[in-house]
């Protein structure tokens, strides 16, 4: 069966990883939020990918979460000791990561080439493509703060501003590769990041939507009885429809995309429904639910 998964960060690399744990590189494509994507210090930062890229390839910090095992953040202390930006924290060992893909596309490279080669790189096996090659960037309107890019709402306001709508602004051309993935794709797994800021930014680009809604698709709630595993989205909710955080709040937001959804145990989702254990505490619990999807999408074909 071959799959394709779209994905945010930290949770849908997770169940990334564990889908790559049971399937074959050639049938597991991996599509990947790029909306999070920013210049910070003259570097091309995508935290989304790279998120991905340092779990699969078992590198990453198990315990935040995010950014690489045994970082140090020396070079940042310098940069705020001379009075520079230093609210978006990047650590010594993830600064190589973003000056070769910034000189990669200063080259000329396209976000898709240098992804590749970088994965690769690191020997992760399995393919994963950035949503869109362009510049897509996620803006949050707020109550309080006026229109802001994602990462400054998200990390420098620490998501304190209410959300009062999201949208997109750039080119809305998916990357070579995407569409055509999702086309050859038996099974769309949506990943258990946020509908909003992780997933909507993939679905709104040119064709994508109509592609994932001709497949089966599976989504994994990231709501657990009624709270976020990870994240804001509890409350984004709450801020953007009015209704309380459930699993089912995420299956009308996703509409008839979904012929399905894999919840917590005793969270209810208005379609057919999967009653799993979605929190992910170790590679084991990927593996678990990688399988129970595989096979609850399998029953859908």
């Amino acid at each position: 069966m071959k799959v394709a998964a779209l994905s945010g960060g930290v949770g849908g690399a997770k169940l990334l990883d564990g889908l790559a744990a049971v399937l074959a590189p050639a049938d597991l494509t991996a599509i990947v939020n790029t909306g999070d994507d920013f210049v910070h210090w003259g570097l091309h930062i995508a935290p989304d990918l790279d998120t991905v890229m340092y779990t699969l390839s078992g590198l990453g910090d198990q315990q935040r979460g995010w950014g690489l095992a045994g970082e140090s953040f020396r070079a940042l202390s310098m940069v705020e000791r001379y009075g520079g930006e230093s609210w978006f924290q990047l650590g010594d060992l993830d600064l190589g990561t973003h000056i070769v893909r910034t000189e990669a596309l200063a080259r000329g490279e396209t976000l898709s080439a240098v992804t590749a080669r970088m994965f690769r790189g690191v020997g992760v096996e399995h393919r994963v493509l950035p949503m869109s090659d362009e510049r897509r960037a996620t803006m949050i309107d707020t109550t309080s703060h006026g229109t802001l890019t994602f990462q400054n709402w998200f990390v420098r306001e620490r998501t304190a501003p209410q959300v009062e709508r999201v949208w997109f602004d750039g080119d809305d051309a998916p990357a070579p590769g995407v569409v055509e993935a999702l086309a050859a794709a038996d099974l769309v797994i949506v990943a258990p990041s946020n509908p909003y800021v992780s997933i909507d930014p993939i679905l709104a680009l040119r064709g994508v939507r109509e592609a994932v809604a001709a497949k089966p698709t599976v989504a994994v709630s990231p709501i657990v009885h009624g709270e976020a595993v990870k994240g804001p989205l509890g409350a984004m909710i709450t801020q953007l429809t009015g209704r309380a955080a459930s699993a089912a709040a995420v299956a009308a937001h996703y509409g008839d995309l979904l012929d399905g959804m894999a919840v917590q145990s005793a969270d209810g989702a208005p379609i057919r429904t999967l009653e799993t254990g979605v929190i992910m505490k170790d590679r084991a619990d990927r593996a678990r639910l990688a399988r129970d999807v595989l096979a609850f999408g399998e029953a859908l074909l």
